[in-house]
């Protein structure tokens, strides 16, 4: 028998009070420390090295599906074919769970950007959930939707950002719902982290005594950015904003110890924030066979 030479498909889930959240792994795909902001290469690759992490980093991308009463719903749907073929795997895990597309009821987006929303549309544009609503901050669909975007997109990879977002919101037209507040689905709500992009938002999810935010991309290099809250990335819309989301994020989930799940957390991506004699410390929740 040949030896394996991929992981099986990446699922892991957890238990929410009544609702059940499956991390869903969409793949990884290879970074850079120059994507990083306000700290020099030499000491992001020093600080790599000294976690036993890889370098050049590699960036998980995650997204989830929740289970609450008898919907379904999905938190992002990953890359889709925007970023090659080592990504894009949630349609498989789907499929191997016995979910069909026309399953999902409710897209909740983090934001519009093409690792989170690519696994909405096909190559044609065409919308891949035929049921599905795509709920997203107003500021975010304002953002994209705005022709002074694209027009200030100066990069291929910009104006691939942009094309992807206004393809995703032509695909699923009057199937969206804006909100900046309150409940989505009964015991999901938004909660808004500017500055990754305008509309950046996590998803609250609550039920019975416990509570877990999905918190897009508070962090990106969890090797760093716990460590550092304070480092950015290149490609956060507004630097200062994204930085302040992350400091309030990391402080209340630490504060309140919310369980927290992220797309770039290293699979399976459940954990708790904890103070830490510099900035935070991620403690990943530890495995067990039942949900």
């Amino acid at each position: 028998m040949a030896a394996p030479t991929h992981q099986p498909l990446g699922i892991h889930h957890k238990r929410i009070g009544d609702t059940i959240v499956t991390a869903i792994n969409d793949g990884m795909f290879q970074g850079a420390f120059s994507m990083l902001a306000n700290l020099p290469e030499n000491e992001a690759t020093a600080m790599h090295e000294a976690s036993f992490r890889a370098v050049p980093p590699r960036l998980a991308v995650n997204c989830f599906l929740v289970r609450t009463g008898d919907r379904l719903a999905l938190v992002d749907a990953g890359c889709g074919v925007a970023f090659g073929a080592d990504l894009g795997r949630l349609a498989d895990v789907l499929a191997a769970m016995g979910v069909a597309a026309g399953d999902i009821g409710t897209v909740l987006a983090t934001h519009l950007h093409p690792d989170h929303i690519g696994g909405l549309i096909d190559g044609a544009g065409a919308a891949l959930f035929p049921n599905a609503e795509l709920v997203v901050h107003p500021a975010d669909h304002a953002f994209w939707s705005d022709e002074a975007t694209l027009a200030g997109a100066t990069t291929d990879q910009d104006k691939g950002f942009v094309t992807l977002a206004r393809s995703a919101i032509a695909a699923y037209g009057d199937r969206i719902r804006l909100m900046a507040s309150g409940e989505a689905l009964p015991g999901i709500s938004i909660v808004p982290e500017p500055g990754h992009t305008p509309g950046h938002s996590g998803w609250m999810i609550a039920s019975g005594n416990e509570s877990l935010l999905i918190w897009g991309d508070i962090v990106h290099m969890p090797g760093i950015q716990f460590k550092m809250p304070g480092v950015g990335m290149g490609f956060d819309i507004d630097g200062a904003a994204a930085i302040a989301s992350r400091q309030r994020i990391m402080d209340m989930t630490a504060t309140d110890r919310t369980m927290v799940a992220g797309m770039h957390l290293d699979f399976p991506c459940f954990g708790h924030v904890a103070r830490a004699s510099e900035g935070y410390a991620f403690v990943p929740e530890v495995w067990t066979p039942s949900v």
